[in-house]
């Protein structure tokens, strides 16, 4: 999916589509809501947040959901990513083995206030990248 070099609307798409995952995975946990389904919206969040600074620097970016491999190519795009970002790694596995029963044990509470707070970093982040350049 490349993006359009340079392209502020994109990223700040991407930034919006984010910042939506993050208010999702925010929410006080309703009733019979499993704490795994909200770390996925965490995990999309920070995963759509990478990728609005990849579309701002035109940089072409595969379908993934590895993290870990989005902020490389942000650091091979002479991003400046913070050391600590690459921890949000951790949140890649809720992209998939949490939409699936059977896939995963359960997620517990803490487990989840880590997936925010990791997610949170890495929005703000892109945020700091696409409206600071």
């Amino acid at each position: 999916m490349p993006p359009e070099p340079g392209n502020r609307a994109v990223a700040e798409d991407w930034l919006r589509y984010a910042a939506s995952n993050l208010m999702l995975a925010r929410q006080p946990k309703p009733a019979g809501v499993l704490w795994g389904h909200l770390c996925f919206n965490a995990q999309q969040a920070a995963e759509q947040a990478v990728k609005a600074t990849l579309a701002l620097r035109g940089i072409d970016f595969p379908r993934t959901h590895l993290i870990g491999t989005l902020l490389e190519l942000a650091r091979r795009g002479d991003m400046q990513v913070p050391d600590e970002l690459q921890l949000a790694d951790d949140l890649s596995g809720y992209a998939v083995t949490t939409r699936y029963p059977g896939e995963t044990e359960a997620i517990r509470e803490d487990e989840y206030r880590r997936a925010v707070q990791l997610a949170e970093q890495v929005v703000r982040w892109a945020e700091s990248v696409v409206r600071g350049a």
